[in-house]
């Protein structure tokens, strides 16, 4: 099967899904993260339709705890969210609805405390130019184990938003669950109760793809279409009470749209879907570099031993040195395409390409699945 999902590791399991082209069907696989041996795999099936020629049916990366994996994935008319116990049982599923979008599903959960997060705000039906469909916008937290609502907020429906949600817990401050989308913004959500806390809503005029990034007591988040234009948003986030959320500043050159960036200390790296890698300090939006690595990308940067590594859209894992130097170190050709972002644990690089899973380091560095 193909997939462009990442993969997620809870102790020596991997997780991940692909899907049949054909078929439309989506399977959940579960791999021995050390040998790369199957353990287990699970098909849901689906009625088959034509996905967006840059999207497939295993787009979504799916999320784990120590009880279960969480995936997401939809059809025409049903957009889908199901937990599987560790040996492949499904314990419980969800179907929110229609689930409308030019570019199809990929909106990944996240697990805090007990809960699956999950953003849910879909195109407008003047979005995707059809009056005829129309999806209900909202973000939801269900409970992990039953998989029942905790609460559900609803959103107004604008451009799809894919952004991944993240936890910020300010210093002496609560907690909040930061969302990115053009129909609100970047804005703050109460983990327990789904309340917004605050919000900057003039961040984005464009698709948010990329994931929230914190750096310190700021936020980074960008937005852009195919069709050029992108631009990264910084701000201060609100305190929930009297405090506003508050532009910090903007990036407009060379910036990325679908991959998520990077923030060790007070340096940032943005790696642009056009092969564009920017070093800011993070605390000003000074630029320290701005340099061409080369090729396209979908998956986004990880930081491992003061290096970033990323995959291009063809295959080529490129290495830079994670400083305020532009310094490529290496460059690895996987020789398949990839449009996923690389899981790091048990001192292996674990990368989903299109038909393969791929172990770098250890002692075994390859399994086909």
């Amino acid at each position: 099967g193909v997939g462009h999902s990442s993969p997620v590791l809870c102790g020596n399991k991997l997780f991940l899904t692909t899907c049949d082209s054909r078929s439309g069907g989506v399977r959940v696989l579960c791999h021995d993260a050390v040998t790369g041996n199957q353990l287990w795999r699970h098909d849901f099936k689906q009625a088959p339709f034509t996905p967006h020629k840059f999207n497939n049916f295993a787009a979504a990366t799916p999320t784990v705890d120590a009880q279960h994996v969480y995936v997401i994935w939809n059809e025409t008319e049903h957009f889908k969210l199901a937990a599987l116990d560790h040996s492949g049982k499904v314990a419980w599923e969800r179907d929110f609805g229609p689930f409308v979008s030019q570019h199809g599903c990929g909106i990944s959960p996240i697990v805090h405390n007990g809960m699956v997060i999950l953003g849910n705000e879909q195109d407008s039906a003047k979005s995707v130019k059809d009056t005829t469909r129309t999806g209900e916008s909202f973000i939801v937290a269900v409970d992990a184990k039953s998989g029942s609502t905790v609460w559900q907020t609803p959103r107004n429906s604008a451009v799809v938003a894919y952004s991944t949600p993240c936890l910020y817990t300010p210093k002496g401050g609560p907690p909040a669950l930061i969302f990115n989308s053009q129909g609100h913004g970047i804005y703050g959500v109460a983990p327990d109760t789904g309340k917004v806390l605050w919000s900057y809503d003039e961040a984005f005029t464009m698709r948010s793809c990329s994931s929230p990034l914190l750096a310190g007591d700021l936020i980074f988040g960008s937005c852009g279409s195919g069709g050029g234009g992108n631009y990264v948003t910084v701000v201060k986030p609100g305190d929930g009470k009297s405090r506003p959320a508050e532009l910090a500043y903007q990036m407009k050159k060379s910036a990325p749209y679908v991959p998520t960036g990077v923030v060790v200390g007070n340096l940032a790296w943005l790696w642009s879907d056009a092969g564009m890698l920017t070093c800011l300090h993070a605390p000003t939006g000074e630029v320290r570099f701005q340099e061409r690595v080369g090729g396209n990308f979908f998956g986004s940067p990880v930081w491992v031993d003061g290096r970033l590594f990323a995959v291009s859209t063809a295959g080529e894992l490129v290495v830079v040195e994670a400083s305020e130097k532009f310094n490529v170190l290496h460059r690895y050709a996987l020789k398949e395409l990839c449009h996923s972002t690389p899981a790091v644990a048990l001192g292996r690089m674990f990368i989903h390409t299109e038909n393969h899973l791929v172990s770098l380091g250890g002692e075994k560095k390859s399994a086909d699945k």
